[in-house]
């Protein structure tokens, strides 16, 4: 019992006092950690933590035909699997927001199916692009994962389950968003048993049993036994609250896509098909002939390839990607949207060199991918062999555009010297201004045959000069051409604000022409300014002129064209001309 005139002591002297006595007895092996010395995460997991399970609802109103729409901007051909994938990943998000909205009555359905698909098809054919840019345009988490690391640590399922752990960490902890996820599981076909294993080949079909739950709907523990920092939270928990407490995800709405390229899947189906009356098997001879074989595909094709049917049985959704011709490489290369050229514009960019490429250089560049056999993979390498010399050299020289040729790439030492010798300084130029016009011309061609969907999706009436500003602006920077369209939306409309503006502030109905408006985008473009230095500029410039026509005539609304900004003088001296001519004989028809 203390004495009542002895100081109670506070909690931060009896830590001192028992850290003093711990220190005595046992040296500096023993230490008090206090609550106030743990580490931030600990502190506030607790509140936290009570959030975390917090009820997403997802936004989700695209249609299937939307989404197909969105993923011809970027990807060539694969038009049956754009549908497929389009269709079902649609179905799957709009059926969860529709059961959050409108729960089905009698309680969940039994036997529910989910649209899980398998893609087929050889490796370079935009199979991981289309779902990276699906989930990006859905606003999900994503994480991708790699079959062939699940059979490396047996088949207990910890890897499977590491992958949802993973999505919770995409969607930054809110295990709701995250239980409406996608998970891909890239080169599924390796964990297939093999056809030369004498009984059950366990490594892979053991790998295939872990995934069955998942697929379907289970619950995964967040905190893991070979997590330590998990562990030493739940410890420090139980420690402060006494309670064990237990996060879990739910996979009954995370979306599994697996992929693999399948390779002896076609001799399969083609076996299967020369037995029966109908006789469609065929030699197979080259990869066109496998691809359609492959369009056949079954579940009992996948179960000889060696797969499990309980396995199968939950990937219900099957699409089968094309091989790509040369044609097709060259095709993805044009496309303005695609990541090789944009990307190779960006590494130039870091050095301030503007790069232009002509259309022989891309077809010598398809010519070199599809010779590699890897699909659209082999672009990017093409590329990093073809510009190497230059992509080391130019940015220690002045020179700050380069134009790739077919010449330039036929011989690229020679090349390269000639530049920095500044013996091709002019022919460069020329080059240049070549392809950048050839180039604008190329994205204005594209966008007019988008402009009905882009002008509705953005609401802007593409005219030819809103089209040619996209174009230019492109050109300028380095971006997918939805953004630039985007940029130009925005430009127009903050224009388009002057006329409020200067209506409030001065009572003066202005009305800006489309050249006008055009010769502002312009200068947002060149000079890189905003809207209120703009405004500042045309207040500065108008404001006073157009008053005072106002008081010689009682005009009040005025039609600003691009002539008129270039020469405000010009114009205001034309509006005065205007009214001292009215005043000199007020029965002309302008009086």
């Amino acid at each position: 019992m203390t004495p009542h005139n002895e100081k109670i002591p506070s909690p931060k002297e009896l830590e001192k006092e028992i850290g003093e006595f711990l220190a005595k007895k046992f040296g500096g092996e023993v230490k008090i950690v206090s609550q106030s010395k743990l580490p931030r995460a600990l502190a506030e997991e607790d509140g936290a933590e009570g959030t975390a399970r917090k009820k997403h609802r997802i936004k989700f109103d695209l249609k299937p035909d939307e989404l197909v729409d969105y993923l011809d901007q970027y990807i060539v051909k694969q038009d049956n699997a754009k549908a497929i994938l389009a269709t079902k990943i649609c179905t799957h998000f709009n059926r969860i927001k529709r059961a959050l909205e409108r729960p089905v009555e009698g309680g969940d359905m039994v036997g529910r199916i989910k649209n899980n698909v398998l893609m087929i098809g050889p490796t370079g054919v935009g199979k991981t692009y289309m779902i990276r840019l699906i989930a990006k345009k859905l606003g999900v988490p994503f994480v991708k994962g790699d079959a062939t690391k699940f059979s490396e640590t047996g088949y207990v399922g910890g890897d499977v389950e590491d992958l949802i752990r993973d999505l919770v960490r995409e969607a930054d902890g809110d295990i709701s968003l995250a239980e409406n996820g996608i998970v891909y599981i890239d080169e599924i076909d390796k964990i297939a048993s093999s056809h030369n294993v004498i009984g059950a080949d366990v490594s892979r079909t053991g790998v295939q049993r872990a995934l069955l739950k998942p697929m379907e709907e289970t619950e995964v523990e967040m905190k893991t036994p070979h997590d330590p920092i998990s562990m030493m939270q739940e410890i420090e928990k139980f420690r402060r609250t006494g309670q064990r407490e237990q996060r879990t995800v739910n996979t009954r709405n995370i979306l599994f896509i697996m992929s693999g390229a399948f390779g002896e899947l076609a001799e399969i189906i083609n076996k299967r098909m020369t037995r029966q009356p109908i006789g469609f098997g065929a030699q197979i001879r080259n990869d066109r002939d496998a691809a359609r074989i492959l369009s056949h595909v079954r579940s009992e094709d996948l179960t000889r390839f060696g797969f499990e049917a309980e396995f199968i049985g939950r990937l219900p959704v099957v699409s089968v990607f094309e091989n790509l011709t040369e044609p097709d490489l060259f095709e993805i290369l044009k496309n303005p949207n695609n990541p090789v050229i944009l990307s190779k514009k960006l590494d130039f960019a870091a050095y301030d060199i503007d790069i232009k490429f002509s259309d022989a250089v891309l077809k010598r560049l398809a010519a070199a991918a599809f010779a590699e056999g890897t699909g659209a993979r082999g672009l990017v390498s093409a590329i990093e062999r073809a510009l190497l010399t230059f992509e080391k050299g130019l940015p220690s020289t002045p020179i700050r555009t380069f134009a790739v040729t077919d010449a330039v790439l036929a011989a690229p030492e020679a090349a390269f010297r000639k530049m920095v010798e500044a013996e091709t300084e002019a022919e460069m130029a020329a080059d240049f201004q070549r392809l950048y016009d050839e180039e604008k011309a190329a994205i204005n061609a594209y966008v007019t045959d988008r402009k009905q969907r882009l002008s509705i999706k953005y609401g802007i009436t593409l005219t030819p000069p809103h089209i040619d500003a996209v174009a230019d602006y492109y050109c300028r920077r380095i971006a997918n051409v939805e953004t630039v369209v985007e940029k130009v939306k925005r430009f127009s409309d903050e224009i388009k604000k002057m006329e409020l503006y200067f209506f409030q502030n001065h009572d003066i109905n202005i009305v800006l022409e489309e050249d006008a408006i055009h010769y502002y985008i312009q200068q947002y473009m060149d000079e890189e300014t905003d809207f209120e230095e703009i405004y500042r500029r045309f207040r500065a410039r108008f404001e006073y002129g157009l008053k005072l026509v106002r008081e010689r005539i009682g005009r009040n609304r005025f039609f600003i064209t691009k002539d008129a900004l270039v020469d405000p003088e010009a114009y205001i001296g034309d509006l005065l001309k205007d009214a001292d001519d009215i005043s000199v004989n007020p029965s002309s028809p302008q009086a």
